[in-house]
Parts: structure tokens; sequence; C-alpha cells
């Protein structure tokens, strides 16, 4: 993977550069001792370094904000997250907040609920601590620990240091003051963002002739809505027409385009895309129509084995220039096409087991 400080679906790319470091010396190390690579422990020990490179990344942080005298012990932390987000309860997945803060923030804190000091729950009781997070599902609450126990419940603003543990079923995200270090999903922490990936969106846009200001807000509009659609687990497709006059689309038009700028409206955009049928979004920033029927004649690229929507939006994408669709699965993945070609699409190329010889240079060049 190209490593940039850019990169489109990472977190943070702090704790994979304390990973790499980490792997960097390992490897320098082992290259100092002439040891075949891999023959020792450093392949086995760089696999589990993921926890690590979190709390290096965390401890490095908490050192710049709140000084070098915080007695946050990190690791206790972030093995009851791990814990917790492998306990069903009922059947049901982990959802809410839990809040982990340092105990001299705790006399400033507002507590809708606070346990007895003598009657705090430990963090090591995950079974009891994933019971108490059921106070907090689906609402603006929180539950408050410091790296032992569970303090109480708290509603609304957190103090001014904080980590963050938001369970969301199945993964979730730790923060660090509101700003996402990684994600946690099957017992392990991984820099994915778990969010689509629209690089090629961008990549179409800011190389159309679109304005970089218009091009950007409606990247963002357009991210806005495939995300929504992807977190409530609905499939969709959007049409982005960047002509300067709109193609028609068979569907529900609009006698008054919707100008996505405004909030309200993207709002009602992002319920629209769960009726059946595509959005025709404009290079105006506006929506033309919803529900639009996409059509075209049969291609070469067709896939059989995706759905109607998909391999309807590749054929209007070959009949239409200027157009990009984006096509989302109820199961979250997503496809982007241009001029009849899913951009992101795998490759089928299978390499043969039986390859010819290679012909030596001065061969080929004498013809022979």
């Amino acid at each position: 993977m190209w490593f940039t400080e850019h990169h489109p679906d990472m977190c943070s790319i702090g704790p994979t550069e304390r990973w790499l470091e980490q792997a960097v010396w390992r490897f320098s190390h082992d290259i100092a001792n002439e040891e075949e690579l891999y023959t020792g422990i450093s392949g086995s020990f760089l696999k589990e370094y993921a926890t690590h490179a979190v709390r290096d990344y965390l401890v490095d942080e908490m050192n710049v904000l709140i000084g070098w005298d915080t007695r946050i012990r990190v690791y206790p932390i972030l093995e009851a997250v791990l814990k917790i987000s492998r306990t069903p309860e009922e059947g049901a997945w982990p959802k809410g907040k839990l809040v982990f803060v340092e105990k001299r923030s705790l006399p400033k804190m507002k507590f809708i609920a606070k346990f007895p000091k003598e009657e705090q729950p430990l963090l090591e009781n995950v079974k009891h601590i994933r019971k108490l997070l059921q106070s907090v599902e689906n609402s603006d609450r929180k539950l408050v620990a410091d790296e032992k126990t569970i303090i109480g419940i708290i509603k609304g603003e957190k103090p001014d240091f904080s980590i963050t543990a938001d369970f969301n079923g199945r993964h979730g995200f730790l923060k660090l003051n509101e700003q996402a270090v990684c994600s946690f999903s099957d017992g392990s922490f991984k820099s994915t963002t778990r969010k689509a990936k629209l690089v090629q969106v961008e990549e179409a846009l800011l190389e159309s002739s679109m304005d970089p200001s218009a091009a950007s807000t409606l990247f963002k509009i357009v991210s806005s809505i495939v995300h929504s659609a992807a977190k409530q687990r609905h499939g969709c497709a959007i049409v982005i027409d960047l002509n300067k006059k709109p193609v028609f689309i068979s569907g529900h038009l609009l006698e008054q385009p919707l100008d996505l700028e405004n909030d309200e409206y993207l709002e009602l955009t992002k319920s629209l895309s769960k009726v059946d049928g595509a959005l025709h979004i404009g290079a105006d920033l506006k929506l033309h129509g919803f529900a639009c029927l996409l059509d075209g004649h049969f291609i070469p690229g067709e896939d059989r084995a995706r759905g109607a929507r998909f391999n309807s939006a590749l054929r209007f994408t070959a009949e239409h220039d200027n157009v990009v669709v984006i096509v989302l699965s109820s199961d979250s993945p997503v496809s982007i096409m241009i001029g009849g070609i899913a951009l992101n699409a795998r490759c089928q190329w299978k390499s043969s087991l039986f390859c010819s010889a290679p012909v030596l240079l001065e061969k080929w060049v004498a013809g022979l």
C-alpha cells in the first residue's frame, strides 16, 4: 500500500507510523545480525503489534496535550475496549459510547448518575460493562470510566481530554478528543475508516471543467449521501451529471431543483436515496430528480453476477458523456462508473501456470 499523509481510508496515520517505525527497527536488527528474514520472531511480533502501535500513538499525543505527568494507563483501556466489542448481549452487539478520562477531571464533570466509590464496576468485569452499555445506546448519554472502573453516566459535553470508544455494533471507533484514531472489529484495531472509498469520483470531478471549489463541494455532498446510505445499509444510485445542460432521465422530476448546499435539502435527498431508482445531481450542486430509471443497450463489460442496478448504470454511462454514476449495494460495496467501465472493479485476469521461456534480447533483436 502506498502510504501518504492523505490516505482516503485511514482514520489517522499516527498508529500506522508507529507500526512502521517498529517494523523498520525489527528489519534493521535482523539485517545487522545477518538473520534470514522472518526466521526469528520479527514476523510474528509485527502481526500482533497493532494494539501496541495504537498505545504508543495515544501516549505520544497525551504527552503533548496534557503533559508527562498523566496517570492514565492505556493498555487496560485498549484491552477492555476489544473485550467489550466481542461481547454480545442477548444476541445484540454493543452500541454506545464509553469515555475514559483522567481522575483529576472527574470533579469538574456533571454526572446525571454516579456510582458510589465502593460499588463502581470494574472494567475487568466485561459482561457487566456490556450490560451497562445498554443504558447509553442510541442517545447522547455516555458511560464514564477511568482505566479501572466505571464512574457513572454523563450527558452532553466531555472534559478537555478524553479517550472515547464509540461502539457501533460489530465495529467501532477509538477517538482522542473527538478525533478518530482507529477503528476496531473482530477483536483487533485497524486503520480503516470503514467508509465507502470514492477516490475515483474525486479524481473525475477534479479533472472536469468544474471550478475546483464547486467540485470540492459537490464531492462532499455526494460523499455525505453515500456514507449515510452505507450507515443505514440500504442501496442507492447517484448520477453525477457534469453537463452544462443536464441530460434527461426518466423519473420523478422536480419543479424547482433542490440546492444541496442547503442542509435541510441535503437531508431530504438522503431520504430520497432510499426510493428505488437513482438520484440525479447536476454540476450546479442541485438535485434535479430522484427515482430515476437508468437504461441503455448491452455492452461487453456487464457482470451477470451483479444486480440490475449495477448493469443498468453501466449501460447508462456507456451512452452518456460527462456522467459519473455511483452504485452502492445494501451490503456496502460501492461501484463507480464512467463511460461504461466500472473504475474500481476487480481485475479478472488470471495468470497462466504455463509460460514459454523468455527470448534472449540478442535473438529478439536479430529477429530469431
